[in-house]
This record gives structure tokens, C-alpha cells and sequence, in this order.
């Protein structure tokens, strides 16, 4: 949907056709006379619309049959949401959508106001370059309609973005209690602040990282070391990593840095 955005931002009358109402088809439909690329994705996108056609006229009980006798692919299940970006997805999936938009900016003159964005010379540029990336990647499993309970929440995200940037700033009202590091009076030595720096690394790791995913947090959880030991509270968390569930508890002191000499 953002690339589409981008394509239809002050898109030529002429361009996007008067009597289409889909101004994208129309636009890939005029570069692919030009652009062999765009061509053949104007030939499998044709193709896909005709399967989902067929698909709705076609009757429950002669669609299997259908399929047994033919010797092409099983027809593929597009939802609502791709085949509204059909045009646009194809060209991703068949990492050639960096390429025509690469072609459309070298040619921006024929299909775009002077003001647009793909005429800009260096947004243009800059739409074509990010997404050489996407166009480099295997989609062989979308996600599918339940991905939307499984995503972090935007107030989650936010929540994530406060913790991960607490260190920098002390006095954030949304710094959550106990789990900053203390910072001490410098006396020019550099192993404290080594000490410091690996303290506060080690509390970043505890809530989120590239790494491991935090899944369960719960500060001043009392663990008795042995019998005749008092409980010391510290920090408990479960993290996710790709192979393994990984349990980690540290006593508040050690992460306020303030263990000293105590075992």
C-alpha cells in the first residue's frame, strides 16, 4: 500500500488513463509496453485475475476436478487484501518491483507531474534503492489474516522504545523503578566505568534485544540461596531465543551496582 502511495503521487492524467479506475493497472500496463520487465507482470497478474475469476464462476463440485485433469499448479488462494495489491505483489514476489520502479524514475517525465515524488531527483532514487532489499527476499509463507493478534501492539512498541532508551535518560518519568543503573561518583578510573557500561548492556538484555525475546518480567523476586541465608529480591525474566527458553535471575543489587564486596 505504501508503494502504491508512492506511484500515485501526482501520477499523469494521461499516465493513469481517464476511464480506469485502477490508475495502477494502468499505469503498469503503459510501462510494460516499453519495459519488458513490467510486461511480464502485466501477463502473470492478467493471469491471476483470470484464475480468481474462474474460481468464483466455477461450481464447489467441478473444481477438483478441474484441478485433477489439469497439468498446471494448484491455483493460488489470493485474500481480498492481495488482490487488491495484486499488481504491486507480483512485481515484489517476482523481485522485479525494484527494477520498474527503477525504470519508471529514469522516465518520470512521461508519467508524472515535475512535483511528484518519483520525479524528485533524489526521492526517487531513494524509493528505487529500498526496496532492492524486499525484492532480495523468498516469500515463500505470507502472513496470513491472524498475524494481526500475534504483531506487537503500537502501545507495546511504545513501551519497548521507553525501556530500551531508559539508560540515556534517568529522569524519564517512564523509566521503570529499580531496573535503571545507579550512577556513581566518577574517580577517573576506567574499570568502573567498564563495570557500568557492562551493568547496563546486561540490563538492556534483560527486557529486549535482537537476540532474545522477552517474554515474562517481574522485579523483586525473593530467592534463598541456602537455608541459612536470608531471601535477597532481584529480577526475574523468561526470554525466547530461536532454539530455547532461557530463565535469568539477578539480585537488585548487582543491578543497581551497588554489590560491593558482599557474596
Amino acid at each position: 500500500g505504501v508503494v502504491e502511495a508512492c506511484l500515485l503521487h501526482m501520477l499523469k492524467r494521461r499516465a493513469a488513463g481517464f476511464l480506469r479506475t485502477d490508475k495502477v493497472a494502468a499505469l503498469f500496463t503503459k510501462v510494460g509496453k516499453t519495459c519488458a520487465v513490467a510486461g511480464d507482470v502485466c501477463k502473470k497478474v492478467q493471469e491471476l485475475q483470470q484464475q480468481v475469476e474462474s474460481r468464483k464462476n466455477q461450481p464447489n463440485g467441478q473444481e477438483p476436478l478441474k484441478r485433477q485433469g489439469s497439468t498446471t499448479s494448484k491455483t493460488p488462494v489470493l485474500t481480498p487484501q492481495a488482490i487488491k495489491h495484486i499488481w504491486v505483489r507480483t512485481a515484489l514476489i517476482e523481485k522485479v518491483l525494484d527494477k520498474i520502479v527503477q525504470y519508471i524514475v529514469d522516465n518520470c517525465s512521461k508519467y508524472y507531474e515535475k512535483e511528484a515524488l518519483l520525479a524528485d531527483p533524489v526521492c526517487g532514487p531513494i524509493l528505487a534503492s529500498l526496496l532492492v532489499g524486499p525484492c532480495a527476499l523468498e516469500y515463500t509463507k505470507l502472513k496470513t489474516a491472524d498475524h494481526y493478534w500475534t504483531d506487537p501492539s503500537a502501545d507495546e512498541l511504545v513501551q519497548r522504545h521507553r525501556i530500551h532508551g531508559a539508560h540515556g535518560r534517568q529522569d524519564s518519568p517512564s523509566r521503570r523503578p529499580a531496573l535503571g543503573v545507579r550512577k556513581r561518583p566518577s574517580s577517573g578510573s576506567t574499570s568502573e566505568d567498564r563495570s557500568a557500561a557492562s551493568a547496563r548492556e546486561y540490563v538492556e538484555s534483560l527486557h529486549q534485544n535482537s537476540r532474545t525475546h522477552l517474554l515474562y518480567g517481574k522485579n523483586n523476586v525473593l530467592v534463598q540461596p541456602k537455608d541459612d541465608l536470608e531471601a535477597i529480591p532481584g529480577y526475574l525474566s523468561l526470554h525466547q531465543s530461536a532454539d530455547s527458553l532461557t530463565l535469568k535471575w539477578t539480585p537488585n543489587q548487582l543491578m543497581n551496582g551497588t554489590l560491593g564486596d558482599s557474596e
